[in-house]
């Protein structure tokens, strides 16, 4: 019985097979988390606490979400494709849902203020650093939230 539990134990401690239910990371995986900086130059010694209660831009596996100056909610983008480039990653949009919100249509804040509301081109300027070039609404690098 002892030895059974044992067994147990050490099978719930060692790491499982990487063919066993590990799938593979996405090309934008290095992103993932909570940035600020982007609409206003990033704040140098902005306290972790002041930096997740206010976040610009937020990064998942299948979703994007940006803030505004018009809306309280971050707008959200659902990730179609993400491919890694020689610079970075760029982003391919699912269409955006424009509905309506406080300032009329969301259509402005759908994108990033880039040439295209439905593609995000990430340049990565650092290991916590990145930028939108050519994106309007983001003239100023962002910065990782720690």
């Amino acid at each position: 019985m002892r030895r059974i539990l044992l067994l147990g134990l050490a099978a719930l401690l060692l790491p499982a097979p990487a063919s066993f239910g590990q799938r593979s990371l996405p090309p934008h995986a290095w992103l993932f988390g909570t940035w600020t900086g982007g609409i206003f130059p990033p704040i140098a010694g902005l306290s972790g606490e002041a930096c997740f209660s206010q976040p610009v831009v937020i990064f998942t596996r299948d979703l994007v979400m940006r803030a505004t100056l018009t809306d309280q909610t971050l707008t959200q983008r659902v990730v179609e494709t993400a491919r890694a480039s020689s610079s970075g990653v760029e982003f391919h949009f699912a269409p955006a849902n424009l509905s309506a919100g406080l300032m009329g249509t969301q259509a402005a804040s759908a994108g990033f203020g880039c040439d295209s509301p439905d593609v995000l081109h990430v340049q990565r300027r650092g290991e916590n650093e990145i930028a939108f070039p050519g994106c309007a609404d983001f003239p100023n690098p962002l910065v990782r939230c720690r």
